[in-house]
C-alpha cells in the first residue's frame, strides 16, 4: 500500500456502508441547480496583496465518479456545496452561494436590497455583491441582517457596506439579541485555540483532491481572506417582532440556544419564503462543533423547529437557509423541517434514556440506532455534525466530563500515560508491531490508539509517524463526515511534513475593536501567567473619557479582577484614556510612550505599573500541536 491509496478493508467499509444510500433519489441535485442565474467570469477571488483566499474550481475533480479514497456520500455532498452562482429562490429573493462556506442572500425591496449574512470575509462578500449587481443591477444596500453571531454570517459585511455608509445612510444592521457579546466572546477569548482547531476541521490548508481535502459538509471550506464587523444597529428581541424595511415585510422568531448562541428566523409573508438561518440545513449539524464551542441543546433546538412550523408552515413555498440550497414547495419545506427536527429531538432523547440506562457517552455513540425514515433522508446524514460526537455532547451538557468511572477520575496527562503504556507494550519498536498488525487486518482505531502512545513518548519515532499517517489517511477515506476526514487528513499532514499552521484567523482588528471594556479587561485576564503573578499586587485605576466610567484593575494571586467604581482606588496608578486607547495599548499598535507623547493617554502615578502587568501576560500559541505532544 502506497499513501494516498485505498486498502482493501477500506473498500470494503465503503461499499458495505454505501450498499443502502438512496443514490436514487436525485432531488438535491435539482434543487441545488434550480434557478441559476450565472456565475463569475473570473474564477479566483484575491486580497489586496493578490492572494488567492477562494479558488471558485478548486472542487471541479469533484464532479465525477467517487474514488475509492472518499465516501461516496461524502462526495455526492461535495458535489452539492461546490456549485457556485447567483439562484433565484423566487422572484425578488436571490443568493449567492458556492463562494465561501456559507450563502448570501439578497432580497430585493422597492428601491434597494435587503443582504442576509454577508459571508465570512470581506473579499468573498465583494466578489458575491458584484455578481449580484452584475446580473441584477446596480441596487443599494437599504439593510443588513445577521442571522446568528458566528463569523461566516456576518465577517464579509465590510466587502459590501463601510460602517460611514451605515451611519451617513441610517441603514438598519440587524441582529438577535445578545449577538455582539455571543460574537466577541467566541472569537476572541478562546479564538486561538478555536482558529487552530478549525485549521485541522476544515481543511483550508490542506491538499485538494480525491485523496485530500473534498469539503466540510456544511460547504466546501472556509476562505482565508478578512473577517470584519459592522455592530449591529438593531436588535430583535422576540417571536412575532415585525419590521418592514423599503416595503419588505419580516417576520421574525427567535431561537437562542440552538445552532448558536443567539440566532433568528424569519419569514417574509409577501414572498411565502422563510430563511431557516442554520437551523435547518441539508446536514445533520454539531451539538457540539470539532472546533470547539459551547454545547447547544438539542432538546430546545427541535423545540424551535416545531414552532417555526407551527409559525409559518401554513403559509410557506420555500425554506432557504445560510448554507446549502432551498427546498421548495410547501409539504416538500414541512416535511423538511419536521425531520430535522425528528433528528435533533431523537438524539436528545435517545441519548437521555442510555444515560438512565448507565451508559457513558462512548458507548451511546456505538449503540445509537438511527431510525430508517431519518436514515432514508439525505439531510440527515452527519456530513458536518456527526451522530457520534453530537450524542457525546448531549452526554457532556447534562454530565459533564466525567463518566462516573473512579478510574476515570485523576486520569494521567497523555504524555505520563503514553511512556507507561509503550512500557507495557513492551518498548516503542514492540507497539509499533502491534499498531502494524492491526493496521492491517484493518483495525484502524486501535492502530491509532496504540500509535498516539507512542508518539506521546517520542514524537519523532519514525516509523510511528508514518504508520499513524498512513492510518488517519485511511481513517479520513472511510467517513461519511467531512469534517473528521478533515481532521484525521490535517493529522497525516503535519506528521508527513509538519506543521502547516493555522491558516485562518477568527479574531480580526473589527472584533477586537468591538470588546466593551469589561471584554478588553476579561481578554488580559486570561492572558495572566498565573504562577508568573503569585507574588504580584497591582491595583491599577483607568478613567475612559468617552463613556464616563471608571474602571479598578486589581492583580492579586495571580488573578486579575476588574470592576467600577465611582472614583479612582486610592494610592492608585490612573491612566485617563479611551476604550479604543485601551484596545490600542492591549493589542499592541499603540505604545504607552507614544500614547503619552500624543495625549491619547494620560496618567498619574507610576506608569511602569503598566509594563509591570504586561511582563506578567502570557503569549498564546496559534499553531500549538495537536497529534504530537
Amino acid at each position: 500500500m502506497t499513501p494516498s491509496t485505498a486498502t482493501e478493508a477500506t473498500r470494503r467499509f465503503l461499499e458495505e456502508s454505501s450498499r443502502s444510500l438512496p443514490f436514487a433519489d436525485r432531488q438535491d441535485f435539482s434543487d441545488a441547480e434550480r434557478g441559476l442565474l450565472g456565475t463569475s467570469e473570473s474564477r479566483t477571488i484575491t486580497n489586496a496583496e493578490g492572494s488567492v483566499v477562494w479558488d471558485l474550481d478548486a472542487y471541479k475533480f469533484i464532479h465525477s465518479d467517487a474514488p475509492d479514497t472518499a465516501h461516496p456520500s461524502l462526495w455526492r455532498q461535495g458535489q452539492l456545496c461546490s456549485r457556485d452562482g447567483l439562484y433565484e429562490v423566487v422572484p425578488g429573493i436571490y443568493q449567492v452561494r458556492g463562494f465561501d462556506i456559507s450563502n448570501v442572500t439578497f432580497v430585493e425591496g422597492d428601491s434597494g436590497v435587503l443582504v442576509i449574512d454577508p459571508l465570512t470575509v470581506q473579499e468573498t462578500a465583494s466578489a458575491a455583491l458584484a455578481l449580484y449587481r452584475s446580473l441584477r443591477g446596480d441596487r443599494p444596500i437599504v439593510a443588513m441582517i445577521y442571522t446568528h453571531s458566528h463569523i461566516d454570517h456576518f465577517g464579509g459585511v465590510k466587502g459590501m457596506l463601510s460602517e460611514e455608509e451605515v451611519a451617513e445612510r441610517q441603514i438598519p444592521v440587524i441582529a438577535p439579541e445578545g449577538f455582539m457579546s455571543h460574537a466577541i466572546e467566541e472569537n476572541v477569548f478562546a479564538g486561538t485555540a478555536m482558529a487552530r482547531r478549525a485549521a485541522y476541521m476544515y481543511g483550508a490548508a490542506l491538499e485538494k483532491g480525491p485523496a485530500g481535502q473534498i469539503g466540510a459538509g456544511l460547504g466546501q471550506t472556509v476562505p482565508t481572506g478578512v473577517p470584519t464587523l459592522i455592530p449591529p444597529n438593531f436588535d430583535i428581541t422576540f417571536t412575532g417582532q415585525e419590521l418592514t424595511i423599503d416595503g419588505v415585510r419580516i417576520v421574525f422568531q427567535v431561537t437562542p440556544g440552538t445552532e448558536a448562541p443567539s440566532e433568528m428566523n424569519f419569514f417574509f409573508p409577501d414572498f411565502r419564503a422563510l430563511c431557516a438561518a442554520e437551523n435547518a440545513t441539508h446536514t445533520l449539524h454539531n451539538i457540539l462543533t470539532l472546533r470547539g464551542a459551547v454545547v447547544r441543546d438539542a432538546h430546545d433546538w427541535a423545540h424551535y423547529l416545531n414552532e417555526t412550523i407551527d409559525l409559518f408552515g401554513a403559509d410557506l413555498d420555500v425554506v432557504f437557509a445560510s448554507h446549502h440550497w432551498p427546498t421548495w414547495n410547501q409539504d416538500r419545506a414541512v416535511e423538511f423541517l419536521a425531520v430535522q427536527r425528528d433528528m435533533y429531538l431523537y438524539l436528545h432523547d435517545q441519548t437521555l434514556r442510555m444515560i438512565n440506562q448507565g451508559l457513558v457517552g462512548t458507548e451511546i455513540a456505538e449503540a445509537m440506532q438511527i431510525p430508517p425514515a431519518l436514515v432514508a433522508a439525505w439531510h440527515t446524514h452527519g456530513y458536518y455534525g456527526s451522530v457520534s460526537h453530537n450524542v457525546k455532547a448531549i452526554y457532556q451538557r447534562y454530565l459533564g466530563w466525567f463518566d462516573g468511572n473512579p478510574a476515570h477520575l485523576w486520569s494521567h496527562t497523555p504524555t505520563e500515560a503514553a511512556w507507561r503504556y509503550v512500557s507495557a507494550f513492551g518498548g516503542a519498536d514492540a507497539a509499533v508491531a502491534i499498531a502494524q498488525t492491526a493496521f492491517d487486518g484493518g483495525d484502524y482505531r486501535w492502530c491509532v490508539e496504540v500509535l498516539n502512545h507512542v508518539l506521546f513518548s517520542d514524537e519523532n519515532h519514525a516509523a510511528a509517524r508514518a504508520l499513524q499517517a498512513d492510518a488517519f489517511e485511511q481513517l479520513a477515506y472511510g467517513c461519511e463526515n467531512g469534517t473528521w476526514r478533515n481532521f484525521y487528513l490535517g493529522g497525516a499532514t503535519e506528521l508527513r511534513h509538519g506543521n502547516f499552521g493555522t491558516p485562518t484567523a477568527s479574531n480580526s482588528p473589527d472584533l477586537f475593536g468591538a470588546l466593551t471594556i469589561g471584554q478588553i479587561f476579561d481578554s488580559i485576564a486570561i492572558r495572566v501567567d498565573g504562577p508568573k503573578a503569585w507574588d504580584l499586587h497591582l491595583v491599577i485605576s483607568w478613567v475612559f473619557t468617552d463613556v464616563n466610567v471608571t474602571y479598578v484593575t486589581e492583580l492579586r494571586n495571580g488573578a486579575l479582577n476588574h470592576r467600577t467604581t465611582d472614583a479612582p482606588a486610592a494610592g492608585s496608578t490612573t491612566f485617563t484614556l479611551t476604550r479604543l486607547a485601551l484596545g490600542g495599548l492591549v493589542a499592541g499598535v499603540l505604545s504607552l510612550p507614544d500614547a503619552l507623547q500624543s495625549k491619547a493617554v494620560s496618567v498619574v502615578g507610576d506608569p511602569s505599573v503598566l509594563g509591570t502587568l504586561v511582563g506578567a501576560l502570557a503569549e498564546a500559541d496559534r499553531e500549538f500541536a495537536i497529534v504530537t505532544p
